[in-house]
Formats: structure tokens, C-alpha cells, sequence
């Protein structure tokens, strides 16, 4: 199956066929295309191009209802229970069980959830309020529903990724009974450990394609990482050699309660540091917490050997630092104001006289900025919103790079933009770092990690996993390290 969103085409030929009494992973890089896949199978997004069966006939599904009645159900990661609703309540949600004089029976739909928990080989009480439900619990409940509506496909996406060890193990046991009883699961997982312990078979997307399939029996971790990242760095990646200089940038021992645990890295003048790991690996919350945005409950983080006071985006701009975050609409732009006013952000106050401040001197002070980002716009008053995506991300930029820092922090350079304005960014980072600029740079797309870092810091649950020269980080070191688990990683 295919999908595009207007010029962005998010799935090129999605494919996978899923057997009776099975468990079949799907796995592949961020981007690969494995949720939309998922969310065209779930009936959220209707296909483009290419077919579709169910037990052998054709559907094309317009809503999740007709979806989850053709049976197809999707357990999320984060399962969204009504938590002032008891535990029966939201298994039955709409559809309750009705007995005379079309009265709602509790007593029926009591002893039907005890009945559902009782086939998963679980014990939750079903008169209890959802609230307060461990995520664990929920999931369980999210399964019962879709076992008493007949679910025959059931898809688990990132189900175990807020799970600890025992909890992980008593859902493996629910879907290995589900499995046993004829139905027919999907896993999506980036851990690879848990993908050979359940799945029978596994399935790889890479770019929006479908690239293979595997039993489980006749692969290899190695074997699916060469399937995910199998593609080389091109010109894309205009990455220049550097006089790496002194440290600027120093954190020692930053630790945040079930966010990231004891992060220690530096950066220095001249240098690319790439920040890679899974989505939901705690890279953003790291960058975050540096630049004063996120509270932290330890350690320290330091601006050319000068402490930077927690918590204080501003002391963090005092001291030299700039952070262009990932959602560059809402956390960058003010997309209602004009290009000007967005790059004079954060210099605005420097830049009034007497309090005041001229349209005239402020479009003075930022038109060098746009003209070297080559900011493509009509003019300096045009509002942002107008703006391609692309311009959108330059001009993020240029209003952080009008403060002069010496670090600067930069959230997924290039998400959402063309391939043409990807090579402009990088090159402009590359230019950056030549004239002795230290940037941390996070992203989740491994090759621009790759083709860009003088050196790759690998975070995995919230934790440093590895730290790799530009030498040594190969897509496989890379990928190895991003999957570890938190026992890996101790």
C-alpha cells in the first residue's frame, strides 16, 4: 500500500501479510513508514495506491469503527482508559449489555470482564476505577476489549516500551495465549531482544518501503540491523573537516527521575556532536534540561568553564548557549508575526533605543541574517505562516544564530523539509562549526547522524550507551546501541 500527504509521501509500498495463531514483528528505523501502515490497517488514513485483504477479501476501511468491526484491534503504548470509569465500564464502553427492560446489567458485564482476565491468565478487578492503572494494566484491559469484540488481528505498537521486566514478561504470556488460540498479532518493537523472544517472524520497512521478510529461526540481529540501515551516506552530507578546540559545553551527572540517568558528555569548539537514539530514548528531555527549559534533579551543566543556574533558558542564553527545538511551529515561530520579528526574538531588547524599537532598524539588523540563511520570502513583513516549512526552518535558525552563541543545540535540523534544503542545512552546520561554533546536534535519521557528527553519543532509555568516534559510528554500532536495554546499558 502507499500514502502521501499532500508532497510528502509517507509510505512507498507498504507491505506485510500476517498468519493465523502467529506473532509477526514489524520493525525499521524512525520514519520507515511502520505507522502508517498501521494506522491505514486501523482505519485512521485510507490507502492511495494497492490492496488490502482481509481473510482474503478486499477491504478499504473509511473509520477505526469499521476497523475494530471487521476485527482489527490496536493496543498503543500509551492506551487512553476513561479513568473516573470502572474497569468494566471501559471495556464495554458503547456497548453495554443490556437485560430487562433494556437496563444496563453490571452483574452480566462483571462476570463477563472476570471471564475475559481469566482466559488472559490475569487477575484485575473489573469493579475498580481505571484511575491509577498501572500502563501495564491498562493494556491488559485495552486486549480484553478487543478479545470480547472477536478481534482476529490484534497490533501492538511499542506495548512493552513503558513496561518493566516482569510486567514485559506477563504480556509476552497474554499474546503467546493469543497466539495459541488462532489469532493473528503484530509487534512493533525496537528491541530487538523481545522481537526474538515472541515474534515468529519479522517483517523490516526501511524509507517507506517494505524490504524483507524472515522467520525468526533463520535470522539475525545483525541481519534485520543491515536490513534497516542498509544505505550509504551520500553528498547530502556536505560535512567538512574542523579544528576540533577546547570544551565549551560540559555536563556532568545530569540525572532526571524516570526521564534520563547520569548523563555526562562535553563539546567542543569546532565539533559536530550528534545525539541519536529511538524516538522516546530521552534526547530532546537531555537537550531541554541543558538549555534551562526542563528541571533536573542533579548534576551540573557548565558553559566554558562558567556554571549555567538550572532552569533559566535565559542564563542559558546569557552564557552563550542557542536551542532551535524540534517543533519549530509551536516552540520556534510566532507564526501570526512576520519573518523580521521572528529572527529579532531574542535580540529585540538589545536592539531599542530609549525602549524603543523602528521597524526600520529591526529589519536593518535581521535582513544579513535572512540573506545568509537565503531565507526565500517577499518580504522581511511577510507572516511566517506563509512560509514553506523549509524557510520556516531557516528562519528558526537564522533568529538563533542572530544571539552569536558559541553552542549551539539543534533539535532535528532537518524534519519536514525537502531533500534541496536538508543539503543547505547541513552545510550550513558544517560552515558553523568550521568557524568554531560547538553544536549538539539530535536526530532521529541515522544517516544524517552519521554523515554529519564528528563524534555520535547513543542514548537508550535514558541512558548513554555508547559514545562513538566518527570512525566508529557505522549504522550497526549505532543501531546495536540504540536497542540496548537498561541491563546493557549498566
Amino acid at each position: 500500500m502507499s500514502k502521501s500527504f499532500g508532497p510528502v509521501v509517507a509510505l512507498r509500498s507498504g507491505s506485510l501479510e500476517v498468519h493465523p495463531g502467529s506473532v509477526h514483528a514489524l520493525v525499521g528505523e524512525n520514519g520507515a513508514g511502520k505507522s502508517t501502515l498501521v494506522k491505514m490497517v486501523a482505519g485512521v488514513h485510507r490507502r492511495d495506491s494497492g490492496e488490502f485483504l482481509l481473510d482474503g477479501e478486499p477491504v478499504d476501511f473509511g473509520s477505526t469503527a469499521e476497523s475494530k468491526a471487521a476485527g482489527v484491534a490496536v493496543i498503543y503504548q500509551e492506551p487512553t482508559l476513561f479513568p473516573d470509569l470502572s474497569v468494566t465500564e471501559n471495556i464495554f464502553m458503547g456497548r453495554q449489555i443490556l437485560g430487562r427492560m433494556r437496563r444496563i446489567d453490571r452483574a452480566a458485564m462483571y462476570a463477563e470482564a472476570e471471564r475475559l482476565f481469566t482466559g488472559l491468565g490475569v487477575h484485575i478487578d473489573p469493579r475498580r476505577p481505571a484511575l491509577g492503572l498501572s500502563i501495564a494494566d491498562q493494556q491488559i484491559i485495552e486486549i480484553a476489549k478487543a478479545i470480547s469484540l472477536d478481534a482476529k488481528v490484534l497490533i501492538m505498537d511499542e506495548p512493552t516500551a513503558a513496561l518493566s521486566g516482569v510486567e514485559v514478561e506477563r504480556l509476552f504470556t497474554v499474546a503467546r495465549r493469543l497466539r495459541d488460540e488462532g489469532r493473528a498479532l503484530v509487534f512493533i518493537s525496537h528491541r530487538f531482544d523481545e522481537v526474538f523472544a515472541l515474534c515468529d517472524t519479522v517483517t523490516v520497512m526501511r524509507d517507506g518501503a517494505y524490504i524483507g521478510t524472515r522467520p525468526i529461526k533463520e535470522t539475525t540481529v545483525s541481519e534485520i540491523v543491515n536490513l534497516m540501515v542498509g544505505r550509504e551516506v551520500a553528498e547530502l552530507f556536505p560535512k567538512q573537516d574542523t579544528e576540533i578546540g577546547e570544551v565549551v559545553l560540559q555536563v556532568d551527572g545530569l540525572n532526571s527521575a524516570g526521564v534520563f540517568h547520569d548523563i555526562s558528555f562535553t563539546v567542543r569548539r569546532g565539533e559536530i556532536v550528534g545525539l541519536a537514539g529511538l524516538v522516546g530514548a530521552g534526547r530532546s528531555e537531555i537537550a531541554r534540561a541543558v538549555f534551562g527549559v526542563d528541571r533536573f534533579d542533579s548534576g551540573s551543566v557548565t558553559m566554558k568553564g562558567n556554571a549555567v543556574p538550572p532552569r533559566s533558558p535565559r542564563a542559558a542564553i546569557a552564557s552563550g548557549m542557542a536551542f532551535i527545538p524540534e517543533d519549530r511551529r509551536k516552540q520556534g515561530l510566532v507564526t501570526e508575526a512576520s519573518v523580521a520579528e521572528n529572527i529579532a526574538g531574542v535580540i529585540r531588547r538589545n536592539l531599542a533605543v530609549g525602549g524603543l524599537l523602528t521597524r526600520g532598524r529591526e529589519n536593518r539588523a535581521v535582513s544579513p541574517w535572512a540573506s545568509r540563511l537565503e531565507v526565500k520570502t517577499s518580504a522581511l513583513d511577510a507572516p511566517a505562516k506563509t512560509m514553506s516549512g523549509g524557510n520556516q526552518q531557516k528562519v528558526v535558525i537564522a533568529k538563533w544564530l542572530a544571539t552569536q552563541p558559541d553552542l549551539l543545540i539543534i533539535d532535528e535540523p532537518t524534519r519536514g523539509i525537502d531533500i534541496g534544503t536538508k543539503s543547505e542545512v547541513h552545510r550550513l552546520l558544517s560552515e558553523l562549526a568550521g568557524q568554531g561554533m560547538a553544536i549538539l546536534m539530535i536526530s532521529s535519521e541515522l544517516p544524517e547522524v552519521l554523515g554529519m557528527a564528528d563524534r555520535v553519543l547513543v542514548i537508550s532509555e535514558g541512558r548513554l550507551t555508547a559514545e562513538l568516534p566518527r570512525a566508529e559510528a557505522t549504522p550497526e554500532n549505532v543501531m546495536h546501541a540504540a536497542t540496548a536495554s537498561q541491563e546493557m546499558a549498566r
